[in-house]
């Protein structure tokens, strides 16, 4: 029986997430997926789809929906891979429920504003060039495993080949 994965999507949620298929073509084999939209979570209206409008509606209040929801909805230990806001959505959710067995984030860059760590295995990725991304003492100060990606931005999630290296990675080290 294939373990668990949940891939929770960033601020665009479905409707842009076609990059997705890069990271799901390769996990299928290892894992049962099942996607979380960030927008449908959080109860997001998307009527003005723009980044400020759905990262205002996030912030104020939207975090905290999509984290209850996945805790109505996940009862048990899982493995996580996030991008952007649906990483802070899982940080959350680990702190909330203890219900984290494996967590991959990818650009989360507003966990730079936490100050607990949630439990569970746990590696974050940020493009060097994500004027955003934590900083390294807070890296240190969480006791986080990281990477920064030469010469990558926030979107780096969404380039093919850092999808290949990043899920093939996943394969290998989830524990079983």
């Amino acid at each position: 029986m294939k373990e668990r994965l949940i891939i929770i999507s960033d601020l665009w949620g479905r409707e842009k997430s076609e990059w997705l298929i890069n990271y799901t073509r390769i996990l299928k084999s290892k894992f049962n997926i099942e996607f979380y939209d960030s927008c449908e979570l959080g109860q997001i209206d998307i009527s003005n789809y723009n980044q400020e409008n759905l990262h205002k509606q996030f912030i104020s209040g939207g975090i905290e929906i999509a984290v209850d929801k996945l805790i109505e909805r996940e009862k048990h230990k899982v493995n996580i891979l996030a991008f952007s806001i649906g990483g802070t959505i899982a940080w959350n959710f680990g702190l909330k429920s203890d219900n984290i067995n494996s967590l991959v984030w990818v650009s989360s860059t507003r966990l730079r504003n936490e100050t607990e760590t949630p439990e569970g295995n746990l590696k974050l990725y940020f493009g060097e060039n994500d004027d955003y991304k934590p900083t390294v003492e807070w890296f240190e100060n969480m006791n986080l495993e990281y990477e920064f990606l030469s010469n990558k931005g926030h979107e780096v999630y969404c380039e093919p080949q850092f999808a290949e290296q990043l899920s093939k990675k996943i394969i290998k080290t989830t524990p079983q």
